[in-house]
C-alpha cells in the first residue's frame, strides 16, 4: 500500500458521516440503532446478562432466551416508534439489569415458561425504550435493524463468553453477575 493510498484510506476513514443524516440513507439509521444498545449502560449490561444468562441453560433454552427478548424488543421497538409509552419503562429496563444480573449470578435455571415470560417483559421494554428515541430524520426500519442486530451481537458476545471460558473460571461469571445486579441497583437508585 502507498504513502497515498494509505493517506486517502485515512482521510475516508476519520471523515464526518453528517452529510449521510437526512433521510434516505439507510445506513444512518442502522448506524444510530447499532450505537443505542451499546452506548447505554443498562441496555448492555441487560444483553449481554441474556446472552451469560442463555449459556448457562441446558436444551432448548440456550437459544430460546435470546431469540425471545430480540423478537420482543422489535416488537417493543415497533410500539416505540408509534408513540406508546409503557407506565414505569425507565424502571423496568433498570430492573431487568439487575433481575438479568441475579440470574447470571445464581445460575438459576426457571420453567420454561417463566424464563421466556420475564425475559419477553424485560425487552418489550428495552423496545419501547429504544423506539421512543428514534433520532430524527433517521429510517425506523434502519434504526431497528442496527439495535436488533447489535442486541443479537451482545447476547452472541454474552453467550461465547460462558461457552469459551474453562469451567473453573465459573465463579468470575457469577461474580459478574453479582456486578451487574449492583449496578441495576444503582440505576434505580438514580
Amino acid at each position: 500500500m502507498t504513502l497515498r493510498t494509505s493517506l486517502f484510506a485515512l482521510a475516508l476513514f476519520l471523515s464526518p458521516t453528517a452529510a449521510f443524516a437526512h433521510s434516505g440513507h439507510e445506513h444512518a439509521g442502522v448506524l444510530a440503532g447499532l450505537a443505542h444498545p451499546l452506548l447505554g449502560l443498562d441496555h448492555l449490561l441487560a444483553m449481554l446478562a441474556v446472552g451469560l444468562w442463555a449459556a448457562q441453560q441446558t436444551g432448548a433454552a440456550r437459544w430460546a432466551l435470546p431469540l425471545t427478548f430480540v423478537v420482543s424488543m422489535l416488537l417493543g421497538g415497533l410500539f416505540g416508534f408509534a408513540g406508546m409509552h409503557i407506565p414505569l419503562m425507565e424502571t423496568a429496563v433498570a430492573g431487568s439489569v439487575l433481575a438479568f444480573g441475579l440470574l447470571v449470578a445464581v445460575a438459576v435455571r426457571l420453567p420454561m415458561a417463566l424464563a421466556l415470560g420475564l425475559t419477553a417483559l424485560f425487552a418489550l421494554t428495552h423496545g419501547v425504550a429504544h423506539g421512543l428515541e428514534l433520532p430524527a430524520l433517521t429510517s425506523p426500519w434502519g434504526y431497528a435493524l442496527g439495535f436488533v442486530i447489535a442486541t443479537a451481537a451482545l447476547h452472541a458476545g454474552g453467550y461465547l463468553m460462558v461457552r469459551m471460558l474453562p469451567q473453573a473460571a465459573a465463579p468470575l461469571l457469577r461474580l459478574a453477575g453479582g456486578a451487574s445486579a449492583l449496578t441495576g441497583v444503582w440505576l434505580l437508585a438514580t
